[in-house]
């Protein structure tokens, strides 16, 4: 069996019909990469099918220094992040011109639901770089030397980090589990009321 990084060269020396393989290798770790990122299947849906494109566009410039995985993943970081920079501007500009949000379809509203429990509220509460690296770390099973590729940090640096967020994510579990009982304790009280 051929190596990614022997596809790879040989795509770089114009083979390009054997990107098709690369797509079928990776496009569903990407997708689940994306959608925790976004929190979104349709964005997550066109992320890939953009992050592909890219990727197909620039393999020329891939060296082999680090792993094609961990440069793929870093492309599909970048452009995720971009996506969510530009999300969080539309919402500003939004509320700038008091204008309401739209609807929420029925797939996010589902999304919401299935979501809804503390570890999702707690990454909720996570920066786009904290929620990254846990998504390498926890979802992706990638090394911390991996993580650093893909970051562009090293090893140790990346291990620290990890070890603070997952303080952080225990502290924020924490906070909204109580919450939670505290929501359920006061509905059950209303009803009890009725």
């Amino acid at each position: 069996m051929e190596s990614i990084e022997t596809k790879i060269a040989r795509i770089q020396a114009g083979e390009v019909y054997i990107f098709a393989d690369i797509i079928d290798t990776y496009q569903n770790r990407i997708y689940k990469y994306c959608l925790r990122l976004l929190s979104n299947r349709e964005e997550a849906e066109d992320a890939v099918q953009d992050i592909m494109l890219k990727v197909f566009e620039k393999v020329r410039y891939y060296q082999p220094k680090g792993s094609f995985t961990s440069w793929l993943y870093k492309v599909a970081y970048n452009h995720c992040l971009n996506l969510l920079r530009r999300r969080k501007l539309q919402r500003q500009v939004s509320r700038l011109f008091g204008r309401e949000v739209a609807a929420e379809s029925a797939e996010r509203a589902a999304e919401d639901t299935m979501f809804s429990e503390p570890l999702a509220s707690a990454l909720e509460m996570l920066t786009v770089e904290e929620r990254n690296l846990l998504i390498l770390r926890i979802f992706e099973d990638k090394s911390f030397e991996e993580i650093g590729e893909i970051l562009g940090k090293n090893m140790e640096a990346v291990k620290k980090r990890y070890g603070r967020i997952r303080h952080k994510l225990k502290a924020f579990m924490e906070i909204s589990e109580k919450e939670e009982g505290e929501c359920t304790k006061a509905s059950t009280l209303q009803k009890n009321k009725i």
